[in-house]
């Protein structure tokens, strides 16, 4: 079963699975604890929505997504189909058999999808990663909202194929700030809760100048990559006085690590704190940084494998607008300059 192959996989050094199952009956769960008892372990994590309008829109999206229902060419016959499977799930309802100890640890999301009140019941859960699961369920919502991510305006270290440092914008990067506030005024005109977000660098901040009318926080997690003792170079300069060290680079982008720097792996653990909070809003955000964290970014919103992570594209001049809601996320892109 589906199951013991995810527990195989951890064995062989996987860390994290998620068991996507209804799993409603107390059988079915003391069952699939038996399994997992001494190589891993479980919570059940349980969503239960009361609101009527919101469980009706999700049956038919579930009907019109689903590849359960690709082959049932018949709407309303798929419709009276998943409600009969949802009568019989709430005859076996997990609300009435959490209440044994027996069921171990669990977290319970309560109306957390209409963004009004929701709760969270948790049972048993100690640790840190499981309360890290904790703190990112509590700052999970469905509300329909749009992030735009960008780089900065083109700096001079880019002109002259300098990597890292702390520069100013270029001619094109200064044309490109002017672009970028006429654009977030005329696309975020509605939305006056919205806010930017920039690194830490003056030429985010720069880049964010002209923008008027929505808040500006800084983010230190949202600089650069550290290049380390290679900030500052050229890729020519690395592969000709640190031939070792371009040489590492090139087989593995993603593990790499700069001599006193980062590598990709380092800037994806302290994006942390900010793809919680970027979760947590419900107002659009716009956030000004560079290649590699917005590489991250932009994978981790559109479930991009890790490994294609380095290689990901976010050209200068150029905003990806993720869309997240209830039907998933839609990416669009806006090219601003040539």
């Amino acid at each position: 079963m589906a199951f013991e192959d995810m527990i195989s996989w951890m064995q062989e050094g996987g860390q994290v699975g998620i068991f996507d199952a209804t799993n409603s009956s107390k059988q079915r769960r003391n069952m699939l604890m038996k399994l997992a008892e001494g190589r891993c372990k479980i919570i059940f994590l349980e969503t239960i929505c009361n609101d009527v309008d919101i469980i009706e829109r999700n049956i038919r999206f579930k009907i019109q997504q689903s590849p359960d229902y690709a082959e049932v060419p018949d709407f309303e016959a798929g419709l009276r189909d998943f409600k009969e499977r949802v009568a019989y799930y709430e005859k076996a309802s997990l609300s009435r058999v959490y209440e044994t100890v027996e069921e171990g640890s669990h977290i319970k999301m309560i109306d957390m999808a209409s963004g009004h009140g929701g709760q969270i019941q948790v049972n048993n859960i100690s640790g840190y990663l499981p309360g890290r699961i904790v703190f990112f369920l509590v700052n999970t919502h469905l509300t329909p909202r749009p992030i735009l991510l960008t780089r900065h305006g083109e700096s001079r270290f880019n002109v002259r194929g300098r990597i890292g440092g702390d520069s100013a914008l270029s001619e094109a990067g200064e044309l490109y700030k002017k672009k970028l506030a006429k654009f977030v005024e005329k696309r975020l005109k509605s939305e006056r809760a919205a806010c930017i977000w920039t690194s830490t660098l003056q030429r985010t901040i720069l880049t964010a100048g002209p923008i008027v009318g929505f808040p500006k926080i800084q983010w230190r997690a949202l600089d650069e990559i550290n290049a380390g003792v290679c900030d500052g170079m050229t890729y020519e300069e690395i592969k000709k006085n640190m031939p070792a060290e371009y040489e590492s680079r090139y087989k593995d982008k993603l593990r790499y690590r700069y001599p006193r720097g980062e590598s990709y792996l380092d800037v994806i653990q302290r994006l942390e704190p900010v793809i919680i909070e970027l979760e947590r809003q419900r107002a659009p955000v716009v956030v000004i940084s560079h290649q590699a964290v917005l590489r991250a970014l932009y994978a981790y919103f559109t479930d991009r494998p890790l490994q294609e992570i380095p290689d990901i594209e976010v050209p200068l001049h150029t905003i990806i607008e993720i869309n997240l809601g209830v039907t998933g996320v839609e990416e669009k892109r806006y090219k601003l300059m040539d």
